[in-house]
């Protein structure tokens, strides 16, 4: 086979065409460090190592960028690598970070579980299962939500006195509030005791209908 044109792209990508037909996209720098230039032949294997190396060079590069944004987990980081940059370059690349301490999952999983108790005053349950769906082992997701142990009828009397304390003076309020509760993962009787405790404190008469559905 024979490379016969290279043609510079967008993104740092250089097109090769092989026997007068678009073949792939490598990354710039693996094509001037190889040299590709009109003329020269070449066979699958070498054309499908190069193809890797690109891979892996465009692999690290975004995770490197990514990771100058925000942290991620190894899944979060490997759901946004693996479309373009194919399983081996990916799961190199994820290899490497982590040897470099760049992907932790245990500090991503406590800064990410801090966040969801502190800012956001989402229950353990919901907490647990948020670390599991970014790749956290459950194991861990475990340990990590058992070490905060938050007292869950307090977060909730606490947000029913700044976040939601406008919706607490009326029947249609109080039912979105508890709804609201529900979707950040509090169970029914820590919903009731905390209501119950926010009536008493603010003289308010308590109706159990709100606490229906």
């Amino acid at each position: 086979m024979e490379i016969t044109a290279v043609e510079k792209r967008r993104k740092s990508l250089c097109a090769i065409y092989i026997d007068g037909e678009y073949a792939l996209d490598l990354d710039k720098t693996v094509t001037l460090e190889h040299a590709l230039n009109p003329g020269q032949q070449i066979t699958d294997e070498e054309l499908y190592a190069l193809k890797s190396e690109s891979d892996l060079r465009r692999a690290k590069e975004k995770a490197l960028w990514l990771l100058s944004l925000q942290d991620y987990s190894r899944k979060s980081l490997r759901d946004k690598l693996i479309k373009d940059y194919g399983e081996q370059a990916t799961e190199n690349t994820l290899d490497r970070l982590e040897e470099l301490s760049l992907v932790d999952d245990e500090r991503y999983a406590r800064i990410y579980a801090k966040d969801l108790f502190e800012i956001k005053k989402l229950s353990a349950r919901a907490v647990k299962y948020k670390l599991i769906e970014k790749g956290i082992d459950r194991v861990l997701a475990q340990e990590i939500t058992d070490e905060y142990d938050p007292d869950e009828e307090q977060q909730i009397y606490d947000l029913l006195s700044t976040k939601y304390i406008r919706n607490m003076f009326d029947e249609k309020g109080r039912r979105r509030t508890i709804s609201s509760l529900q979707r950040m993962g509090y169970g029914y009787s820590v919903i009731k005791s905390a209501f119950d405790e926010f009536d008493e404190e603010n003289g308010y008469i308590k109706d159990d209908e709100y606490y229906e559905g």
